[in-house]
This record gives C-alpha cells, sequence and structure tokens, in this order.
C-alpha cells in the first residue's frame, strides 16, 4: 500500500506542469479582456466588446495576439499537436462591394509580425515572402484578387505556409445541411459568418469550413494534407492580423474559441455580441424642415437660395462612372493643404500634360506626388479615367503605385507614390549632378522589364503602356526603377486584336509601324524600350538634334559602331570604363534586336526578361540591318526561338540563337529620316 501511494504521489507531482499549461481559449465578445491580449497597429477593443482589427482607413495594419504562446509541440517527438479553433468574423468594405483586402488567422513564432499592409495582410513584407525561417502559419479571408500571389478570386480562403502564395485556396462557400448541395458566401457581406479550424496531427490534415450561422458543416470548404512540425517552434502565438490598401474594410472578430489536443468549444452567434445598424440619414426631414422654413418666410428662402448655390458652386459632383473606380478618392480642399496650395516650391516638374507637385498628407504625414493636368492640356478626361482604371489596379513592385485622384471641376488630379529620386532622365542626360554606375543602370532596367512584363502577360487583361521612355522611368529611395505615367495605356483583353486608335506617344521611341496601322501592341511597347536600353547604356536620347549627321539617330549610330566592331565605343563616358563588358554588350544587342523595324523580329517582353537574367544567349553575330528585306528567313529564325522558349522550363536550359547560320533576327533602319519622319 505505501509503495502504491508513492507512485501515485509522483504521478501527481508529474502532472502538475503539464496541467499547468495553457491550452485552451474561449471568449464570447472581449469586453474586459484587454489584459489577455496584445493590440498592434490600429486594433481596439470596442465598448460593445467586439474585437475590431482595421477601420475605413486606408494602407494599415491590425492585429491582435493572445499574450502568452501556447506549447505547440511534444517534446519527446518533437511531433506537432492536433488543435482547433472556431471564431466568428464580419467584414464591412468602406464601399459595398469593393473590398479593402482581407484578414487572417495566424500561428506565429512572434506577436509583432512587422508585415505590410495592402495584399500582405500584415503578415509578411515583400523581403520574406517565401522565406522557411518565417515559421508562419494562416489561413487568409481575401476581399481583393492579387495576381501577384496568384489569388484565384476576390473572395476566396487559402492557406498560406511561409508566403502569400497560398499552398491551397478555395473560393468561400459552405454546404448545406444536406451535404451535397455547395451555397456560395461572401465573405465582405457585412454579416457574421462563422469559421471551424481544424488539424488532425495523426493524419497530417488541416480542414477549414465556414458557415453563415453556429451549425457546422459536416463537409470542409479546404483541405489540405501538410505535416507542421518543421513549420511550428515549441511555442507559438495564436492571434488575427488584418490589412487595408487603396480601399479600405473594417475586419472585426466577434467571439473566439481555440483548444489544443481537441474540438474548440463551440460559439453560439446569437449569443456574441453584433455590430450596430447604422442609422440612416433621414433626409425627408430635412426637405420638410427646408419646405416649411420656405412657407414661413419669404427672406429664409432668398438666403437659403443663396446657401444652395454656393454649395453647389463649391461641390465635388461624383458622377455615376466615378462611383466603379478603385483607388482612393481625395477631397481637393486636401490635395490643396498638402500641396501649399499648389505652390511653386513645390514643383517637381511639367510637361506636355500639365504640372507634379510634391506634398505631403495631413492625415497621415505620408509624402506623395501630385500630378495636376492642366486645362489646355489634350490629356483630359478620358486619358484621365484611363489612368485611374488602369494604374489603379495594377500591383507590382515595378510600377508606380497610384494612391488616389480628385476630379473638381476642370481640375483633374492624381496623387501617387513619392519618388525620392525623381525621373531617371535626370541621371543620364544633360551633364547630371549624379551619374548612375553600371550596377545600378542594369538593375533599373531590369525592374522596368519586369514592371513591363507584368503589364504585358502578368495582368488579367493586356495593358499597353504606350509611352515607355527616360523620362517616365521614376527612382525611389534606394534607386529601384519603378514605370510611371499610365495616361496614354490602353487595354484590351488577352488574345484580343487591340484597336485602331490616333498615334501618341514621344518621337523616338515611337514604332515604325504606328503610324501605318494606328494599333498599339505589345510589341511597340518592345520598340520603345529597346530605344530606353540604348539610352542606358549610350547616356544619350534617341534623337540628338545637335549631333553630328551620322550620330543623329541613336540606333543607327549605335549599329555602325557594332557593324565596324567598335560597339563599345558607344558606353556612356561618364562611366569612365567601369562597367561590366558582358552586360554592357548584353544590353546593347538586346536595345538593337528591339529596335527592330519589322514588329514580329523583335523579342517579346518575357523573352527580354529572360535574356536579362541569363537564361537566354544572344546570336554572337547581329544581321546587317542592310541585308534586312522582311525575308521569310528572319521571321522564321525568330520563330525558331519563340518555339525553343516554349517549350523550354526553368529546371532544363539551353542556349539559343535567333536565326540560323550565325544571322540574327535584327532588321533596323539605318536611315534618320526614316525614322524621325517614318515616327513622327
Amino acid at each position: 500500500m505505501a509503495s502504491f501511494l508513492r507512485i501515485f504521489s509522483a504521478l501527481v507531482f508529474l502532472s502538475i506542469p503539464v496541467s499547468s499549461q495553457l491550452d485552451e481559449l474561449f471568449f464570447r465578445g472581449f469586453k474586459d479582456l484587454s489584459s489577455n491580449l496584445t493590440l498592434n497597429g490600429i486594433a481596439e477593443i470596442e465598448k460593445n466588446g467586439i474585437l475590431r482589427l482595421t477601420n475605413d482607413t486606408s494602407r494599415l495594419v491590425g492585429q491582435a495576439f493572445y499574450s502568452s504562446p501556447f506549447l505547440f509541440k511534444n517534446s519527446s517527438n518533437s511531433k506537432v499537436f492536433s488543435f482547433s479553433t472556431s471564431f466568428a468574423l464580419v467584414i464591412v468594405p468602406e464601399y459595398p462591394k469593393l473590398g479593402g483586402h482581407g484578414m487572417a488567422f495566424t500561428i506565429s513564432p512572434s506577436e509583432d509580425l512587422n508585415g505590410l499592409p495592402s495584399q500582405y495582410l500584415g503578415l509578411l513584407n515583400s523581403s520574406d515572402v517565401g522565406n522557411f525561417s518565417n515559421h508562419m502559419f494562416a489561413v487568409e479571408f481575401d476581399t481583393v484578387q492579387d495576381f501577384e500571389f496568384h489569388d484565384i478570386s476576390d473572395n476566396h480562403i487559402g492557406i498560406d505556409i511561409n508566403s502569400m502564395n497560398s499552398n491551397a485556396s478555395a473560393a468561400a462557400a459552405y454546404y448545406s445541411n444536406d451535404n451535397t448541395t455547395k451555397q456560395n458566401l461572401t465573405l465582405k457581406g457585412g454579416k457574421a459568418i462563422q469559421v471551424w479550424i481544424d488539424y488532425d496531427s495523426s493524419e497530417n490534415v488541416i480542414n477549414v469550413t465556414i458557415a453563415p450561422n453556429s451549425s457546422k458543416p459536416k463537409i470542409p470548404i479546404l483541405s489540405f494534407h501538410v505535416d507542421l512540425s518543421p513549420i511550428f517552434h515549441e511555442s507559438m502565438y495564436v492571434g488575427f492580423s488584418a490589412s487595408t490598401g487603396l480601399l479600405a474594410s473594417s475586419h472585426y472578430i466577434l467571439g473566439w474559441s481555440f483548444k489544443i489536443n481537441g474540438p474548440a468549444r463551440a460559439l453560439d452567434l446569437s449569443s456574441l455580441p453584433s455590430l450596430p445598424v447604422p442609422k440612416k440619414k433621414n433626409t425627408g426631414f430635412v426637405i420638410g424642415i427646408s419646405l416649411a422654413s420656405v412657407v414661413l418666410a419669404i427672406c429664409l428662402l432668398a438666403l437659403a437660395i443663396f446657401y444652395l448655390i454656393k454649395k453647389i458652386r463649391n461641390a465635388e459632383i461624383i458622377e455615376d462612372w466615378e462611383l466603379d473606380i478603385g483607388p482612393q478618392r481625395y477631397s481637393y480642399q486636401e490635395l490643396k493643404q498638402a500641396t501649399n496650395n499648389f505652390s511653386n516650391k513645390q514643383l517637381l516638374g511639367h510637361g506636355g500634360f500639365g504640372q507634379v507637385y510634391k506634398g505631403t498628407l495631413r492625415s497621415s504625414k505620408t509624402e506623395v506626388a501630385v500630378k495636376r493636368i492642366s486645362h489646355e492640356s489634350k490629356q483630359g478626361v478620358r486619358e484621365f479615367v484611363s489612368e485611374i482604371a488602369s494604374i489603379g489596379r495594377l500591383r507590382h513592385r515595378n510600377l508606380v503605385q497610384l494612391m488616389g485622384w480628385c476630379r473638381r471641376k476642370g481640375d483633374l488630379l492624381l496623387v501617387y507614390d513619392f519618388m525620392a529620386n525623381g525621373s531617371l532622365d535626370n541621371f543620364l542626360f544633360d551633364e547630371p549632378k549624379t551619374v548612375l554606375n553600371w550596377e545600378q543602370r542594369f538593375k533599373i532596367i531590369n525592374d522596368v522589364a519586369s514592371g513591363l512584363l507584368y503589364l504585358h502577360e502578368g495582368y488579367e487583361q493586356v495593358v499597353i503602356h504606350r509611352d515607355v521612355k527616360a523620362s517616365n522611368v521614376l527612382l525611389d529611395s534606394e534607386l529601384n526603377g519603378r514605370l510611371g505615367d499610365f495616361g496614354l495605356a490602353r487595354l484590351y483583353e488577352h488574345g484580343a486584336n487591340p484597336s485602331t486608335t490616333r498615334v501618341v506617344g514621344t518621337l523616338g521611341y515611337l514604332a515604325p509601324e504606328l503610324p501605318r496601322t494606328g494599333k498599339a501592341t505589345t510589341s511597340s511597347d518592345v520598340f520603345a524600350f529597346g530605344a530606353l536600353l540604348l539610352e542606358v547604356a549610350c547616356g544619350r536620347r534617341p534623337i540628338e538634334p545637335k549631333a553630328v549627321p551620322e550620330e543623329l539617330v541613336l540606333v543607327d549610330w549605335v549599329w555602325g559602331k557594332y557593324r565596324e566592331g567598335r560597339v563599345l565605343d558607344v558606353v556612356d563616358p561618364n562611366l569612365n570604363g567601369e562597367y561590366d563588358e558582358h552586360q554592357v554588350l548584353l544590353v546593347i544587342k538586346l536595345g538593337l534586336l528591339c529596335s527592330n523595324n519589322a514588329p514580329t523580329a523583335r523579342p517579346t517582353m518575357r523573352q527580354v526578361v529572360r535574356c536579362l537574367q541569363g537564361e537566354l544567349e544572344l546570336p554572337e553575330n547581329l544581321r546587317s540591318p542592310s541585308a534586312s528585306d522582311g525575308s521569310k528567313g528572319i521571321v522564321e529564325g525568330f520563330d525558331d526561338l519563340l518555339s525553343s522558349f516554349a517549350s523550354s522550363s526553368f529546371d532544363k536550359m539551353r542556349s539559343y540563337s535567333f536565326a540560323g547560320n550565325g544571322a540574327s533576327c535584327a532588321s533596323l533602319s539605318t536611315s534618320p529620316l526614316t525614322l524621325v519622319y517614318g515616327r513622327d
């Protein structure tokens, strides 16, 4: 008996640390629980006990984590425990039917994630996406389709491990009680949605289930087989993260339960705090009072008419088409204050479109560039709407981000991220104060090529920029290149034939076929990019009126030097001979190939990017421009490249040539008159 008591006492003693280990949470609302939660960013607990992660402020992050970590691993075998969680969420967009990014349930090694807003949901940033060292697990509820991370729609659920590229995703939906009928569910509908996330460590499977009520469907909407043991540390934090972008949504958590090694306790939506019903403005009452005032006093009527006329004159009228535009709409007064009443001291530059001013938004202290389109500019409302509609939905690190816009009477304004180092042409031409070294130039070329490839192939539609040139390449504080000024951009569906339109662009960058066909294509963008390549390598504009006749047209001059075997003579003398000769020759050859008169003989931007990254090799010798007659041989040589490119992979690469028998597909015009007048 004494032996039994000793053994029983030892077991009780050993069980004390295990039983004291935190393994469960259960919150019916979050009132008076601020000490148990770590809130970051704009997250807050409202008076009614609802956890609000974000509000209708653009480009911010809100996070809430339980203050103490959970033990997730068995110390004996390093196997992750099973776990289960259930919570109720509500997503209310600032504008109906337009989501403002999403939120995620996350398990991470830290409660301070230091993530970015917008498409990163506050979880990661651009430098650590995909790193195994993140040790992050998340289930995202996303209301914006981001093409950079290959989102399937703007209403989906995804399982993310160490990256924002979901390992598995599914459209938001649930199975009804008969377990056979799938019902679609809108995440941004402003109504409560209950979520169940269950991980079975014996089966190595994660299941995600959602429903618009408290009854859990038997069939999950998303399942993914994965062993989380290599991902999780022994102790991890659990919580939520949400973010807003150009558009904003309010993200709420009504209740939350969590359990290690067992099912989480059930939540009843009817017992959780609910969002207050927004009060509707009683416009009828206001009108009635106004009418009564008119009847009572003629003088009040006169004052009311005077007041209304003044208000209408100063009002920012919003037309129906403006409601369909995505980016944030700023007030004219806000931009006027940001730019110090559009002071000349704030002027960054000007051109045919108008002026660009530096400004600081008083609400967020964010530095911006405000493009104000002049009344006399030919870039009117049509181009203005085009720029908003195109760049407003584009998301790529090498494109200048459009933050918002404003239209008031005849004033048309666009608000961009501020680029601290201005445009690329200031660093290339007219004895620049600061000279870019070759490493910086080559990176900028790669940046612009990446952005242009995204426009041509990575977006839901084909985007033709139509004005690629050095002055439209902007540099941020770290000298990263970003393509901007989308006022002339045109969009069409992939596989469609672009429509004929008026010829626009800048002399020296216009493809020779444009005046004949009037059709801007991806190939005409490639032609302009070829001029940009030669500009960066040579430090000269495509057409230099002050040069001697044989150097008037940059592409002809470069070709002449190439033909003489003295191509390095064209390299920008400001580099003082300090450059990578292989990279310089690559850029010059690509510039000549992209500047070909025949559109079919030019490479695509995907091929250009692969050449710059060393995945495709250019021919040793380019075909003589004087031998170019548009013959079939040249085109067939490039078609061979296209065929081999389509059948290649990143895992098995070969070297290619642009034409058989050592001939290149380059076919260039050597006539300055043809270039100047043929492209005017």
